[in-house]
């Protein structure tokens, strides 16, 4: 069982929500065990396809209030970090799927390739080096797996 961190927007539109809810399944359907900022947005999408799965979803708030946590996560932490929690986020994980983001996804991605996590990349930051980018759910579930077994 792996820990797969999903980063990305707290806000997005319906087609970004539904990739976020397809990766999350593939991640429960695999197996492991869903990391994320346990928000809204692709966190939230993310957590619903892991959770209608049977998966577990870790959801690492930035805030002091469990409830503030989207009603698809299994383990709510607390933090009271703000953006410092991105940091746990990463480390706390094998390996991360970016999907879409602002600065804070910004800022997971490159915490992840400095210190050498895995990052696969779905409609998000383009052109960082490093950044496994794929074009569909599929493939970043196909690329997860495919690092995994090289790990």
């Amino acid at each position: 069982m792996h820990r797969i961190g999903v980063i990305g927007a707290g806000r997005c539109d319906a087609r970004i929500y539904e990739q976020a809810r397809a990766v999350g399944k593939g991640i429960a359907l695999a197996g492991n065990v869903l990391v994320c900022g346990g928000l809204g947005g692709v966190m939230e999408g993310a957590c619903r396809g892991a959770k209608e799965s049977g998966g577990i979803t870790v959801g690492i708030l930035p805030g002091s209030d469990k409830a503030a946590a989207n009603p698809f996560v299994t383990i709510p932490i607390v933090t009271a970090l703000g953006h410092a929690r991105n940091i746990l986020i990463v480390h706390s994980s094998d390996l991360v799927v970016a999907i879409s983001g602002g600065y804070g996804t910004l800022s997971e991605i490159s915490i992840a390739l400095k210190v050498g996590v895995p990052v696969i990349g779905l409609d998000t930051w383009p052109n960082l080096e490093g950044v496994r980018y794929v074009s569909t759910p599929a493939q970043a579930l196909d690329e997860m797996a495919s690092v995994l077994t090289q790990r």
